[in-house]
């Protein structure tokens, strides 16, 4: 996820008591602008020359010698003078000096608002935060409504700006994201979504597929405390004990262009625009799921698999998946046996505030923290009500048929790596990110015998309006380093060697990303200025080259929580696999995922080849430097 960022811990903070006038906005937008207060400089628009020199060396580990001709070729036509690439340059430039940030419109409609898939699996991320053991209902809506209150006092740091600025280096790094985290929600529309940032009162709780309106302050204007949450809580299960068919959250698992009609459907009646309206408006959601047999599982491995797959899409519509609204950027989930965590929605921000949250919220639960304010007037929860035709109760038929078959080609490993973790990383003097990015390429290349192109994200936030650069972790250096490691002739001396000039080479393009200097977004901006400006797009971006390169068979992340915490999501391509990772002092938390409708892929097999990967790289630097261990 987010790369050299300090995670600042919530352990820190002093809360105030949480004074507000929010009156409720809504704001509709397809991308929400940041409005550089911090006075952070503009992205940069990288130079040609060295984006396309770094690009040639990135996708030579693809490409056979006479293919590697061909692609250099069309490099030089296409960056020389009167070739397309000084011409769209040219214009990006242009762009540039126009906009705060020339890429921050584009990618939130390209790489989100515009994409048509399911926000589930294929873009929203789940986190699971360590379990809890319910022995009965009242500690499940105990644990929620301090989940609640951990929620609001973390809101109230963000809209009193209380969030310390999170630095990279001497830098200062964009805290935007921060404000578009609650109150925000996504609206289908048909091509391009909206996105509606939005600051109430209350949270829409979820139970059964029913949905409510919980007010969190009472008619006095005075925040409720947890007792007085905790009886709403129990008045929304007490209204809905048995599950209804007519389950309206499933269809936000839709296909976005499907779920769009079906809004539209809904939208022609009264009753529904304004129960749809309430759930955008909130602050976020609270769903109250049942048990999903957390303690009858096997082992710890299999407990984290299984809440994973709760976190990420509910386990299907007969489960939890139907008790949600995927469309909201934040969706807390409190299970009746003990999973517990959040799915975000995520074309608003990063993983960065999400994994800030989830050490609040464990953080303020642990401690048992409560607040004195209480209302002397708390509202009763109201249930939103839906009138659902023939068709849209056949599209939400269809919903759970679409979301079951999703579940069913989700091929979840999640587990403890425990022999060690970033401590003995860095005795050996090296990135705990970009050795563990390198034992992942290890891994892909022992299951395949072939290089596996390789996404890490890198924040951007050292500029107005930053996002993410697209660290390239496929290298000449790692595929030298993989194959050195299985080669039975290589002495420990040569494989630390390899390892650490593929560490290395790791840790150069991941400075230079940070700084938006990789390929990727500005390869994006010059094929959008192309489209924008009906120029045909250049024959660089059919090539073999960047087809191969950019087709990201590995997609990874770290999401560094304190908690014993971690996030999971699906992989990005067909024949490719997830890896979120959570590196703590003496242990890593992993994430894995696989489509099991591909005959290759296994997220069984690239688990135990990741094991044994990190094993290997381990045993040969302790074989090579005995005496400094």
């Amino acid at each position: 996820m987010l790369r050299g960022i300090k995670l600042w811990s919530a352990k820190g903070f002093t809360l105030e008591p949480y004074v507000t006038s929010l009156q409720l906005v809504s704001n509709y937008t397809s991308a929400k602008t940041a409005s550089n207060n911090q006075n952070l400089p503009r992205l940069p628009v990288p130079k040609l020359n060295d984006t396309l020199t770094k690009y040639l060396k990135t996708v030579r580990p693809f490409l056979n010698d006479e293919e590697f001709g061909n692609t250099s070729n069309l490099v030089k036509k296409f960056a020389s003078d009167g070739g397309p690439g000084q011409k769209l340059q040219s214009l990006l430039e242009n762009r540039a000096s126009k906009h705060q940030n020339w890429l921050e419109e584009w990618w939130i409609n390209t790489a989100y608002l515009e994409y048509r898939d399911p926000v589930v699996v294929f873009s929203s991320p789940g986190l699971v935060f360590p379990f809890r053991k319910f022995n009965n209902q009242n500690e499940q809506l105990d644990y929620a409504a301090k989940t609640l209150l951990a929620a609001l006092d973390y809101k109230s740091l963000i809209d009193n700006d209380k969030i310390p600025v999170e630095m990279m280096g001497k830098n200062p790094l964009d805290m935007s994201q921060y404000k578009k985290i609650f109150g925000t929600c996504r609206v289908p529309h048909a091509k391009r979504d909206k996105l509606s940032f939005n600051d109430s009162k209350y949270v829409t709780v979820i139970h059964n597929n029913h949905i409510f309106h919980l007010d969190l302050w009472g008619n006095d204007n005075k925040r409720l405390n947890k007792e007085q949450i905790v009886k709403g809580l129990k008045k929304v299960i007490d209204s809905s004990q048995s599950r209804t068919d007519d389950a309206v959250g499933v269809l936000t698992s839709e296909n976005r262009d499907t779920w769009a009609k079906a809004y539209e459907l809904l939208s022609k009646d009264e009753t529904n625009r304004r129960s749809l309206l309430d759930v955008e408006r909130s602050i976020a959601v609270l769903c109250l799921d049942g048990a999903a047999g957390l303690w009858r599982c096997a082992d710890e491995d299999a407990r984290r698999t299984l809440a994973a797959a709760h976190t990420i899409h509910g386990d299907g519509a007969n489960a939890n998946g139907a008790n949600r609204w995927f469309d909201k950027t934040v969706q807390f989930i409190v299970g009746a046996d003990g999973i517990t965590g959040l799915t975000y929605e995520h074309s608003p921000a990063e993983g960065q505030p999400i994994a800030i949250l989830t050490d609040f919220i464990i953080n303020y639960i642990d401690k048992n923290s409560s607040s004195e304010e209480s209302s002397a007037s708390p509202i009763e929860p109201v249930q939103l009500k839906f009138n659902v035709s023939g068709e849209v109760s056949q599209m939400i038929k269809e919903a759970k048929a679409n979301l079951d078959k999703l579940v069913a080609d989700l091929d979840l490993n999640c587990f403890k790596f425990d022999r060690y973790g970033k401590n003995f990383i860095k005795t050996q003097k090296m990135s705990p990110d970009s050795y563990l990015q390198m034992a992942m390429q290890y891994a892909f290349y022992s299951l395949h015998n072939t290089p596996g192109a390789h996404y890490e994200s890198a924040a951007t936030r050292m500029y107005a309006g930053g996002r993410t650069e697209t660290i390239r972790s496929c290298s000449i250096e790692s595929i030298e380093f993989a194959k050195t490691m299985l080669e039975k002739q290589a002495s420990p001396k040569a494989k630390v060697e390899a390892m650490r000039k593929a560490i290395s080479a790791h840790k150069d393009y991941t400075v230079q990303a940070l700084q938006g200097l990789g390929v990727d977004r500005h390869l994006l901006g010059l094929k959008l200025t192309a489209i924008e400006n009906g120029i045909e797009i250049p024959k660089l971006y059919s090539d073999p080259g960047y087809t191969r390169s950019a087709h990201m068979r590995i997609s990874t992340s770290q999401v560094a929580c304190k908690c014993d915490g971690f996030m999971c999501y699906g992989p990005l391509v067909a024949d490719g696999y997830a890896t979120c990772y959570n590196p703590r002092d003496a242990d890593v938390n992993f994430a894995t995922a696989a489509f099991r409708a591909h005959p290759h892929t296994a997220a069984e097999s690239y688990r135990q080849a990741l094991e044994r990967a990190l094993q290997d790289m381990h045993d040969v630097l302790l074989q090579n430097t005995p005496s400094k261990l």
